[in-house]
């Protein structure tokens, strides 16, 4: 006999069963969605969202070398005004014989530094990376003789969004280059 309020069994389990029906029915969609905003999150935070990056390399300047030095530097400005970063891969001139290499300028203490090879170089979006002697640089080693100021002296920047960049640098005096 039932009393009075009380409900018969399998009415309580066929209720329980909508309530984890209904639930599990809320809880995928809601999974799904989470997912994703964990994924665009994720993407957004990478700098693969936005538009495309837009990289330009303006102000080449190479130093002249000493005389009996093989070694010299040269410097770019890399502008990226895209929607998303890029990174500087590598460089390559078909008037450096020796090679290009990046380097970055590294304190190690109150007043030395050192010099590092580095692989690649990010330009993040909507920035400018001006290359320095105090910075990021490229140094050249078997520079020639033969150039002379005003000399130019092409190069190739390779990027992994922005592709490849063809460009020149002038040759200047040391100490005439100004970096900003």
């Amino acid at each position: 006999m039932r009393g009075p309020g009380r409900r018969p069994a399998t009415v309580l389990v066929g209720h329980r069963r909508r309530l984890t029906d209904a639930a599990l029915a809320v809880l995928v969609p809601v999974t799904a969605c989470s997912l994703a905003l964990a994924f665009l999150t994720t993407w957004v935070r990478t700098g693969e969202a936005g538009g495309p990056a837009h990289v330009s390399v303006t102000e080449g300047r190479l130093l002249l070398p000493s005389a009996g030095v093989p070694q010299t530097a040269a410097f770019f400005r890399i502008d990226n005004d895209g929607g998303s970063a890029d990174r500087l891969l590598s460089i390559s001139s078909p008037d450096v014989p020796g090679g290009v290499t990046l380097s970055r300028h590294r304190m190690t203490g109150e007043s030395a530094a050192y010099r590092e090879t580095i692989d690649s170089v990010a330009v993040p979006e909507g920035t400018a990376l001006a290359m320095s002697p105090d910075g990021v640089d490229l140094t050249l080693s078997g520079a020639s003789a033969r150039w002379r100021p005003g000399d130019l002296v092409p190069f190739t920047l390779d990027f992994r969004r922005g592709g490849r960049i063809e460009v020149f640098a002038v040759v200047v005096r040391p100490g005439t280059a100004s970096f900003s």
